[in-house]
Formats: structure tokens, C-alpha cells, sequence
């Protein structure tokens, strides 16, 4: 049950008007009265004698109960009620029970009083009601109001739960701000997918996630086609932004402009402007040249997300909720770093996460400098490959983020913060999956003889107690005793990576917790590849501090030169 109060309106006719005639984009059908404030109120749609003019005047009365100069000139209170998708249709009398309801906590008439305000329920398709009422009482006094949406919707849980009907998760009022039917009919005439409104915050969302400067973030809009509108303060600081498409126009004309905060609440200027700056801005140094190499900065990243994840579990509600904010960046970043299927899925995955890092819990972005520094750095491996093992690494670790982010937000009570999260876990897990499949089935056809596995079966049920069996009967197993088995053709004992392995990754929470050792094994560096790392950067180290050789003298200058 989805209430929405409206803004207040002017004209008690041109509300009914709409309410009894044809509609925009949904057809009005069979337009009638389920109820009014007293059970007689005319009735337009289905009583031949009556007028909308005549419910109007019915409705406004009130209003003639204060002088001129006194009457409220927005008297007119508009809200629907609309039931979820896949509920069964209510009947007439349902609808009545629920109007009454409505008007009773949201203090337009409450329960027991004869002196509230005078208010009708007009139906128009099975899924719904509107409600209008006018807010001046039948004592002449303004009635209490106030939030009248949150009580609104408070009422609809209870009501959900007496009629059976879908529960819908309570908003916190930190969801981004719906398009208005007008914005939908509109792109539904355009022929387009999803309205203004939408395109432009997943742009400018997505924009404030790559940047990493003022100027780096308006660039990126102007890339996108995307019309800007600065404020710009004396000193010549932007101070606000507003922004349209070049395709959206009023009748004038002129572009259609959205300031950030209508497009979402963490999307004002200021806010953006502290989300670009939350990062480390030193330039790579040629040290930081060669750990930022493209897999050096997958596995920075990765660490960096197993920090928000700890965090997660940990007793500082901001500090977890500025990760969350940062993980959101992270996806919005990686379908320019990946390809294919799994790039789709980790684009639909952003946005059903983009309302997890949304809520009440106040937080500075730069509690999360790590990850988005990580993140953006991530950025300049676009275009160049990237091993399978460290994009499955990445997103086990994603999931595992998007399962506590889920639980976070349970405990929080952020009811549909927590429904985003785990819709996410099933685009993440989806993304794995077209990710490492391939690399899977390659792997098996590489399992090594049936005694092998049995010895290293023995070697899992030693290092790894508490999960042998679930790794044992992993599909995985097979291409797992490959990987074991390269390790120590590597020069590594088997042994010692497992026990290794084990602490950087929980496995309680592994729906497949070979495939999670498997990963962790493929990108831990082998002995080998340890000690010629030791041996190039003792190399540097001595070159570095190496005395200066003294400048070559032309033997022409040269004075012990004999002549």
C-alpha cells in the first residue's frame, strides 16, 4: 500500500476535473465516490443529478466560516492511495475502510471527531483512490496535519498487515525523488525508457563517482551531453549547480533544469564537491608507478573493500555508512573497467545499490578516503586486461559487502536500504558467475589424478577443519586440486598457502567456498615470484643510494692528457 500526500492545491474543481475526467497517460475508468466525510456527499461519476461544481461546494463550505482575508489560499489536500503490484483488487467498501483510515491518522479527520475537515474518497482504476480534502475544520480551525505523509505511511504498514496485502518497505525519506507522472507521460511520448529526471542523476552520479577534480567532474558532464547551469559566488567559487538535457524543453523552449538536490539528496553541489575531493590527490610517484600497475590496483582495491566490510561489523554506525557510500562509488566505476555480461550485471548491481548508501546516519566522505582513492586509481587499467582471478576476488569480496550492508542496515531498521542491498547480492553474484565460469571449466579439465586429490583432501581436512567437508563437496573441488597442484609446481608449498589463504577471507558465509580458496590461491604470489620481487627492488633500492659518478671529462679538457 503506497501512500503519497501531494501539494497542497488552490482549486477543490480543478482537482475534482481531473479526478472525474478522462486522465493523461491512464485512462480513468468508471470514475465514483467509495466515500466522503459523512456518507452523503453527491456523487458526479455515477449520479446523473450531480455535478463536480456540486461537490465542490460542498467540500469548500467551510471555507465561508472565515472572513475573506482569513481563508488559506492552498486549502485544497490531495493524496493517494495506491495498492502494490500483484495485490488482489480491493472492493468498494475495502476502499471506503482504508480512506477512513487514511483521513484519521493523517489528522484530516480524526477518529471520533464530528468537527474534522470535509474530505472525499473518488475511485477511478482498481489499484487505487485519491482522497481530497479542505483544510479548514467544521469549527473553522485549521486542522493538525503535520506529516502528514510519515503518518500516512505508518498507517499503511498496519494496513497491509489487517488486509494480507504486500509489505512495502517504509521509507526514511532519503530516496531519491520520483519522477512526477507529468516527467513519465512525457518520456513515454519521447519514447523513452526512463524519464529526465532518472537520466540525469544516474549521469551526474556516475560523474561524481570517475572524477577526481571540480574541473575533471564538469568535463565528464559536458561529455555526456549534459546542459550546466553554475552558481558562482563573488569570489568566483561554484556554490550551486543545476543541470538539463538538451532534449528536454518546456513550451518556451527553454531546457528543463534540475538543481542536484531534486535529483537526490547526497547530489547537491556541496556534497558533491566533498565526494570528488575525498580521495588522495598525489600523483603517482615511479615507487607508486609500479605497485599501481593494473593488477597491483585490482588487489588494492580488493583490500580496500575488505576494509569496508570489516567495518560493517564494527560499533561506528558513520564509519560503516561512508563505506557504503564509497562501495557505491566502486560500482559505478567498474562497468568502465570490465566487459560483457558480467559488465552488465555490475551496472544494474549500482543502480539497486545507489539507495544502500543513502540514509539518516550523518558520515564524511573522507572516512572512506582508501576505497575511493582505490577506486579511482582502478580507472586508468580501462582498456587493458585484466585476470579472471582478480575480478573474481574483487567481486566475492562485493558480495560479501553486499550481505553486510544488508545486515548493517536491517540492525539500523532502514528497511529500504536493506532490500537494496540484497537485490544487489544477486547482480553481484550474477557477474561472478559469467565471470568465472569459463575459467572454471578450464581448470577442471586440468584435475589432477584421483590420488593426488585424495592426498590434498587430506591436506584440506588438516589446515581446514571446521570447512573440509564443504570444500570437499564444492563442484569446484576438482578445479581447486588443479590450482593446488600449479602452486606447488611454483615453488610453493601447499601447505603453507592454504593456512595463508584461509585468514584473508571468511569462508562461514561462502556459499562456494572453494571457488573462494581457488581465487585466492591464482593471484597469491608464488615463492618464485616473491623472491624476484625481493631481488628488483634491492636492485633499486641500491641503484638509488648508489654514490653519484663523477661527470666524464672530454679528452680534450682533460689536463693529464699528453700533448
Amino acid at each position: 500500500m503506497i501512500p503519497k500526500v501531494h501539494k497542497q492545491g488552490s482549486s477543490t474543481l480543478g482537482l475534482l476535473n481531473y479526478l472525474y475526467g478522462p486522465g493523461k497517460a491512464e485512462a480513468h475508468v468508471d470514475a465514483h465516490l467509495v466515500a466522503s466525510h459523512d456518507d452523503t456527499a453527491p456523487d458526479p461519476g455515477r449520479d446523473p443529478a450531480a455535478t463536480r461544481a456540486d461537490l465542490r461546494d460542498l467540500l469548500d463550505q467551510p471555507l465561508h466560516l472565515l472572513e475573506a482575508d482569513q481563508r488559506p489560499v492552498k486549502h485544497v489536500w490531495h493524496c493517494s492511495v495506491r495498492a502494490a503490484k500483484g495485490d488482489r483488487i480491493l472492493t468498494d467498501t475495502q476502499w471506503a475502510q482504508i480512506a477512513r483510515r487514511i483521513v484519521a491518522a493523517t489528522g484530516i479527520a480524526p477518529e471520533g471527531e464530528e468537527a474534522g475537515c470535509r474530505w472525499a474518497a473518488v475511485r477511478h482504476a482498481d489499484d487505487h483512490i485519491h482522497i481530497i480534502a479542505t483544510l479548514v475544520r467544521e469549527d473553522g480551525r485549521r486542522p493538525d496535519h503535520h506529516r502528514s505523509g510519515q503518518r500516512a505511511q505508518a498507517e499503511c504498514r498496519r494496513i497491509e498487515t489487517d488486509y494480507g496485502l504486500t509489505r512495502v518497505n517504509a521509507g526514511d525519506g532519503t530516496a531519491a525523488k520520483r519522477a512526477t507522472s507529468a516527467e513519465r507521460h512525457k518520456a513515454d511520448r519521447q519514447g523513452k525508457a526512463i524519464t529526465t529526471r532518472d537520466e540525469l542523476r544516474a549521469i551526474v552520479r556516475t560523474a561524481a563517482a570517475h572524477a577526481t577534480s571540480e574541473a575533471d567532474f564538469f568535463a565528464k558532464l559536458t561529455g555526456s551531453h549534459v546542459l550546466i547551469n553554475r552558481r558562482i559566488a563573488p569570489s568566483g567559487d561554484v556554490i550551486g549547480l543545476k543541470v538539463a538535457t538538451a532534449d528536454n524543453r518546456n513550451k518556451d523552449g527553454e531546457p528543463v533544469w534540475f538543481a542536484g538536490g531534486t535529483l537526490a539528496k547526497d547530489l547537491t553541489w556541496p556534497k558533491i564537491r566533498e565526494r570528488i575531493t575525498a580521495h588522495d590527490t598525489a600523483p603517482d610517484t615511479p615507487s607508486r608507478a609500479r605497485t599501481g600497475r593494473a593488477s597491483q590496483r585490482w588487489r588494492h582495491t580488493t583490500r580496500a573493500v575488505q576494509a569496508a566490510h570489516t567495518s560493517l561489523h564494527g560499533d561506528d554506525p558513520a564509519l560503516g555508512q561512508a563505506q557504503l557510500a564509497a562501495v557505491g562509488d566502486l560500482l559505478d566505476i567498474l562497468p568502465t573497467v570490465t566487459t560483457g555480461p558480467t559488465r552488465i550485471e555490475i551496472f544494474t548491481a549500482a543502480q539497486h545499490f545507489e539507495r544502500a548508501t543513502r540514509s539518516h546516519i550523518r558520515f564524511e566522505h573522507a572516512q572512506a578516503t582508501a576505497l575511493r582513492t582505490s577506486a579511482k586509481r582502478l580507472l586508468r587499467t580501462a582498456g587493458q586486461p585484466a585476470d579472471t582471478a582478480l575480478i573474481a576476488d574483487l567481486l566475492i569480496t562485493l558480495t560479501l559487502v553486499a550481505i553486510a550492508a544488508h545486515r548493517f542496515h536491517q540492525a539500523h531498521g532502514h528497511t529500504q536500504q536493506a532490500a537494496a542491498a540484497q537485490t544487489t547480492l544477486a547482480h553481484l553474484q550474477a557477474a561472478y558467475q559469467h565471470t568465472t565460469a569459463p575459467a572454471l571449466a578450464e581448470l577442471a579439465t586440468h584435475a589432477p589424478r584421483t590420488d593426488i586429490q585424495h592426498g590434498y583432501a587430506g591436506l584440506i581436512r588438516q589446515v581446514l577443519p571446521e570447512h573440509a567437508e564443504r570444500i570437499l563437496a564444492d563442484p569446484v573441488w576438482p578445479a581447486l586440486a588443479a590450482t593446488l597442484t600449479s602452486t606447488e609446481a611454483a615453488g610453493t608449498l601447499a601447505k603453507d598457502t592454504l593456512a595463508k589463504t584461509a585468514t584473508q577471507r571468511e569462508l562461514d558465509t561462502a556459499t562456494h567456498p572453494a571457488e573462494v580458496l581457488l581465487w585466492r590461491l591464482h593471484h597469491t604470489p608464488s615463492k618464485c615470484a616473491e623472491a624476484a620481487t625481493a631481488r628488483n627492488n634491492r636492485t633499486r633500492h641500491q641503484r638509488a643510494h648508489a654514490p653519484a659518478a663523477p661527470p666524464a671529462t672530454s679528452p680534450a679538457h682533460d689536463p693529464k692528457r699528453r700533448r
